[in-house]
């Protein structure tokens, strides 16, 4: 694989750490700024509309130029951010500081996975893909970790400057091996028109519903851990690392595999998410299976992520694709939002901790049939293409 799939894999190791690891640091930096700790708590969702805004807005901004120009720009704005974070005098400069982090944050992984797969074939297009993502797994392994101990051994500021750091790391990598001629300038108004694909919709459907299914069950993994599980709360930090892990491992195998299934494999998985979540409900009570199930449903669940980033890419079917692949990291976090909502609802109606696993398998079963439909709305348009005349656009997944 190419070297500058690893500078891609450095970009996201710093955006993953720097986005999970303020959840670590919320006592140590609401003493050294005076707020309490659910004022810090506001930076994640801060950060979170950074997101939001940043993937569409930056990445088309970044339409008229390379790829390797716009990275290295976002990483930019990532550096600054971190840096400005770390050397905030009061929580509101923090918050703004942590928002323009957040900007490059969707747009770095929708023009990177522009990026990965053309640095390759295009049999191994979502390979590449998953090579980049497995650096925002590892941050939660490695990353999020390390700079939790840091910020409570040392200081949150240390944490924060030496993310900066990475983001420098990821920019020299960038510019030694990303090479200038990976894609070219794009235009917005083709981009935009593949909006009007229902395949692309059919795609971020998967994402927004699909994915909802993880998080409708993680956003409560410590109490159902705990309360379910009867496993002692010091452990649950271990056992949140095999997560890691099993996401990780699942992320590497989902590329080799969604090269050769495409979304069939991602309806194939996200049934196997309904499975594993309903044996969770029943066996939940058991640590062991507990602990396993868990790991497993992490390990699916990343599988399939890099093969619906590659998947909306190629069904844009136009040159670049950059901003329907950022739109997709925004379908991520709605599915965060709609998941952690889902699960709440049924929490507060006094379901108890396996209610959610129940909605994450109703939403990992509707997730599998939007992928049904996006599969055969591919192969018509497939079939569209080959009876029609050569499309004025280069065949999807053409490397440079």
């Amino acid at each position: 694989m190419p070297r500058a799939l690893l500078a891609l894999a450095i970009g996201a190791f710093g955006i993953g750490t720097t986005e999970f690891v303020v959840m670590g640091m919320l006592p140590e930096v609401a003493d050294d700024l005076g707020v309490s700790v659910s004022a810090v708590g506001m930076l994640i969702s801060a950060y979170a509309i950074g997101v939001v805004l940043g993937a569409p807005t930056l990445t088309a901004l970044g339409v008229r130029f390379a790829p390797r120009q716009t990275l290295i720009a976002l990483m930019v704005v990532f550096v600054v951010g971190n840096a400005l974070s770390a050397l905030a005098p009061t929580y509101e400069t923090l918050a703004a500081a942590r928002v323009l982090t957040a900007l490059a944050h969707g747009s770095f992984f929708g023009v990177g996975a522009v990026a990965a797969r053309r640095l390759v074939t295009p049999d191994r297009a979502t390979r590449a893909i998953s090579l980049m993502i497995v650096g925002l797994t590892v941050a939660n392994v490695i990353g999020v970790p390390l700079g939790t101990y840091v910020a409570q051994q040392s200081s949150w500021r240390l944490v924060l400057g030496g993310i900066a750091v990475i983001g420098l790391v990821t920019i020299a990598g960038l510019l030694a091996w990303l090479p200038r001629d990976v894609g070219e300038r794009g235009d917005l108004r083709a981009e935009l028109a593949a909006f009007r694909r229902s395949q692309v919709w059919l795609v971020l459907g998967v994402t927004m519903i699909g994915f909802a299914a993880m998080f409708a069950v993680y956003s409560y993994v410590s109490p159902i851990l705990t309360e379910l599980g009867g496993i002692p709360t010091p452990w649950v930090t271990p056992v949140l690392a095999l997560f890691g892990i099993g996401t990780t491992v699942g992320t590497l195998a989902g590329g080799r595999i969604g090269d050769r299934y495409g979304m069939s494999f991602v309806a194939v998985g996200m049934v196997a998410q309904a499975v594993i979540l309903v044996a969770f409900a029943f066996l939940a009570r058991t640590p062991v299976a507990a602990v396993a199930l868990l790991v497993l449903f992490g390990t699916v669940g990343f599988a399939i992520g890099p093969v619906v980033q590659n998947g909306v890419i190629e069904a844009a079917r136009v040159r670049g694709g950059s901003l329907v692949s950022a739109a997709n990291q925004g379908a991520f976090n709605v599915a965060n939002a709609l998941g952690a909502a889902l699960g709440a609802l049924v929490l507060s109606a006094g379901l108890g901790y396996t209610a959610p696993m129940w909605v994450g398998a109703v939403l990992a079963v509707l997730g599998a049939g939007i992928a049904v439909l996006a599969r055969a709305a591919g192969r018509r348009a497939d079939d569209a293409t080959a009876a029609g005349p050569p499309a004025a656009v280069e065949p999807v997944g053409t490397a440079v």
